[in-house]
């Protein structure tokens, strides 16, 4: 009896279970770890006497998969071709083929080929359509950012041209002066303008640099982590790109420019008499 019990149990041992790899949070939710056995039920059963019977087939948990997303790592698990053909009764068929391209932002065109090649029976969608309403916030955030660090500039012109507003102040006599000496007010205009905007342009470019320092670091040393159950991603990403860089430090420059016209427009209109008087 002893020796029958042990032939059952390696006859039982030395059938291997199929292997499933779940994702990092769904194997958390589920409570399992690598090793365990889990059971995978599929609506698509069989009728009996008794009703309908779904297909239920055990699986061993042959490791874990962390993509980065937690919508993925919440709800993906992978199995073996054959064994997903078997639980949903396939035969030799599929129901969804995925493509990997090299381009990633080419995806749209690649899938328009595909179809047009396959015919009116199969369709196509890219990641992009897959995951519009994320892309759709992610512009609109992009836009809210935007207008964010157009208002800080606008204060930050602010006080550039209140600190020349008070630098014509303070150089009343010196600017009656160069007028009594043959100064135009163009010229004088031309003074303040260029001083206003020498602060804004090194405002801007050490700004820039300081950008593209913080955006370096966190592209290669992600020490920024989100929470899964709020955002999409587990991780900050960081893509550098150059128009939206040349796009915000012109902006910069044009609302500083903009921030010096008033203050030299005020002390080209000062008076030399006037100032050399009450100077």
């Amino acid at each position: 009896m002893k020796n029958l019990i042990e032939t059952d149990q390696k006859e039982s041992t030395s059938i291997a279970m199929p292997s499933i790899i779940l994702g990092k949070e769904l194997a958390k939710n589920l409570g399992v770890i690598q090793g365990d056995p889990v059971y995978l039920i599929s609506p698509m059963g069989m009728i009996s006497p008794i009703g309908h019977i779904p297909t239920m087939k055990r699986f061993k948990v042959a490791g874990l998969f962390e993509s980065g997303m937690y919508e993925y790592d919440r709800t993906l698990a992978y199995i073996h071709i054959k064994d997903a053909q078997k639980i949903l009764r396939l035969g030799d068929s599929v129901n969804g083929i995925e493509v990997r391209v090299n381009d990633i932002y080419n995806a749209r065109n690649i899938a328009g080929s595909i179809v047009k090649k396959l015919g009116f029976q199969y369709w196509a969608r890219d990641w992009m359509q897959m995951n519009q309403n994320l892309f759709s916030a992610l512009k609109l955030e992009k836009t809210v950012m935007f207008i964010i660090l157009a208002l800080i500039v606008l204060v930050a012109a602010f006080n550039i041209a209140s600190m020349l507003i008070m630098m014509v102040m303070e150089k009343t006599k010196d600017i009656a002066i160069l007028k009594a000496m043959g100064a135009t007010d163009k010229s004088i205009r031309k003074i303040f303008v260029l001083k206003g905007t020498v602060i804004g342009s090194i405002g801007i470019i050490f700004g820039v640099c300081m950008g593209f320092l913080l955006c370096t670091v966190l592209k290669y040393y992600q020490f920024i982590e989100l929470p899964g159950d709020v955002y999409y991603i587990t991780t900050l990403p960081v893509k550098l790109e150059l128009l939206d860089v040349v796009t915000i430090a012109s902006a910069a420059m044009a609302i500083s420019f903009l921030s010096t016209l008033y203050p030299a427009r005020q002390a080209s209109k000062l008076d030399p008499v006037e100032a050399l008087r009450y100077g």
